[in-house]
């Protein structure tokens, strides 16, 4: 990016300004901290608010890039590589420093410092000290290492409860896996978890431990449970145990608090849950398999009026985003991951997230919310308003009359388009996170299946739900004022009714237009009139049809 147009935008999570008289020691350590974020740019002689006052020579009476990058190589550990280069703005000579982000890392002075790139509550970026934990995590993550394949020193098969073993295969039996008939110790074995003749792991004691010995070796694997809704009995659990059984524990609390919303599709009785199992499943899946375990704080899940909500300490693995999120799958502890899925806790395909988003658009409701997080957690929440009846019938009518389920991707473009109204190409593309042609090929599909439709041409050309969406949900009038047509013209209201629907009343005009029935009898009279509209029946029975 320009650097005034960086400079313009002001100090962000990876811009950073300093005054033209850092020392080389800080210089080092801010661009540490860079590279322990998302690395970034760094401006030395431009003030925090963006003044550009020229930064000092720093080699006698002249800056020479090439030493200040050899300086903040030889004083990071791991040596980090920076470009350096010098630029005039403003008449002013400034120096810019690229910082890559750390790989591996984190990145740390040679005296011992490191520090981290954050968002202050009030917005502004910072570089704050990393803890004793941070430090371990992010060196583990950076560097592919399983906290779950650490040493539990000193723990012995003593320390594994023989119940959650058998907790295990039976969950396996279920699953149809074939770990349900190995022993204790082949088990262990077979998911990598005590190595021959080495001692246990962390892994071990957090799937298969008993309490004490997961208080001991991972005092942090708690679980905070959390009822807020008004007018049910408030809750407050705090669960340590090991992971299977909390799994177990939590899909009992959430099942017992789940509420079922029956409806007719056609011939068909659909049930549909407050929280659908798969998303029940998987969010818990993912906050126990995912979190960081080398980080201090527990696992959060709050059930509100509006909202589940599930936090869990650490942010995204390396290459996950809320932005690629359904492209992705990194897990974190690719032996606790290993682990769900045998035992069939979580989706064997590794694309649990994309089974959530579907059962929300499936349920009527919005699809599941990652916004809230943080390089310090994740943060899923899970919609829980009222389900969109209209849409769920009129799915669930066109795949039962066509034989074929709709796409991840199909089902966020519908849900989209019956949100705002109507859209174009570039809006879904933008709000989904679509490629554009992705985007563009799908909407194509759609219309073609009769599920949307398309007016307007080119870049303008926008995508609405069908008359059969308006018709099963009762508004008929709703797809004419969708379509977009001017208000003011009402025989173009009044023929396109007609055409979706086969025919229309004077009453129908009238409310549609929003006119009188007199009013309305006018515009209707002129249709026919110009062989528009032909008029057929008498009095209350009469009724205006297409031509032919």
């Amino acid at each position: 990016m320009e650097t005034h147009a960086l400079i313009a935008g002001g100090e962000t999570f990876t811009t950073e300004f300093k005054r033209a008289d850092i020392n080389d020691k800080d210089l080092a350590k801010t661009a540490a901290c860079l590279a322990n974020g998302e690395g970034g740019v760094l401006l030395v002689g431009v003030d925090d608010d963006g003044t550009v006052v020229g930064a000092k020579p720093r080699h006698g009476r002249v800056t020479e890039p090439a030493r200040v990058a050899a300086y903040i190589q030889a004083n990071t550990e791991p040596a980090l590589s920076v470009s350096v280069g010098l630029e005039v703005v403003d008449g002013h000579e400034i120096i810019r420093i690229d910082v890559p982000r750390a790989d591996p890392g984190p990145v740390g002075t040679k005296l011992g410092v490191f520090t981290k790139r954050v968002i202050k509550s009030t917005g502004e970026p910072e570089c704050a000290p990393m803890t004793a934990h941070e430090i371990v995590s992010m060196g583990m993550v950076t560097r592919g290492q399983d906290f779950a394949a650490s040493t539990a020193r000193d723990a012995t098969l003593a320390d594994l409860d023989p119940t959650e073993f058998n907790r295990f295969r039976r969950l396996c039996l279920g699953a149809g896996d074939e770990l349900a008939g190995l022993s204790d110790q082949d088990v262990l074995r077979a998911l990598g978890l005590v190595p021959i003749s080495a001692p246990l792991s962390v892994g071990a004691v957090l799937l298969f431990g008993t309490e004490a010995a997961v208080q001991r070796w991972i005092p942090n694997t708690e679980v905070l449970f959390q009822d807020l809704r008004a007018g049910h009995q408030p809750t407050n659990l705090q669960i340590v145990e090991p992971l299977l059984r909390t799994a177990e524990h939590l899909h009992e609390l959430i099942d017992a608090r789940n509420t079922i919303t029956e409806l007719m599709a056609g011939l068909h009785r659909v049930e549909i849950p407050l929280i659908p199992s798969i998303t029940r499943r998987e969010a818990v899946a993912n906050a126990l398999v995912h979190r960081d375990y080398a980080a201090m704080g527990p696992i959060r899940l709050q059930l509100t009026d509006s909202s589940f909500v599930v936090a869990s300490p650490g942010g995204f693995p390396p290459g996950v985003t809320t932005q690629n999120i359904l492209d992705q799958s990194r897990p974190r502890s690719p032996i606790l991951a290993a682990a769900f899925k045998r035992a069939g806790l979580v989706e064997r395909r590794g694309k649990g997230v994309n089974d959530m988003f579907e059962q929300q658009l499936r349920a009527g409701r919005d699809a599941p919310d990652y916004s809230h997080s943080t390089s310090d957690s994740v943060v899923v929440t899970v919609p829980l308003g009222n389900a969109d009846l209209d849409l769920v019938r009129f799915l669930l009518t066109w795949e039962n009359e066509h034989q074929r389920p709709l796409s991840l991707d199909e089902l966020r473009i519908v849900h989209d388009v019956k949100t705002s109204g109507s859209a174009t190409s570039s809006e879904v593309a933008e709000e989904l996170h679509l490629i554009s042609a992705t985007a563009k090929s799908s909407l194509g599909r759609l219309v073609e299946s009769g599920i949307l439709e398309s007016r307007g041409v080119g870049r303008s050309r926008k995508y609405h739900l069908t008359a059969r969406f308006y018709d099963l949900a009762q508004d008929r009038n709703a797809y004419v004022r969708v379509k977009g047509v001017d208000p003011l013209q009402q025989e173009r209201m009044i023929l396109d009714y007609a055409s979706a629907y086969g025919s229309i009343t004077r009453s129908q005009a009238a409310e549609l237009c929003q006119t009188t029935p007199t009013q309305a009898r006018s515009v209707l009279k002129r249709l026919v009139d110009d062989g528009r509209l032909r008029l057929t029946g008498e009095r209350r029975g009469a009724r205006y049809v297409p031509p032919g």
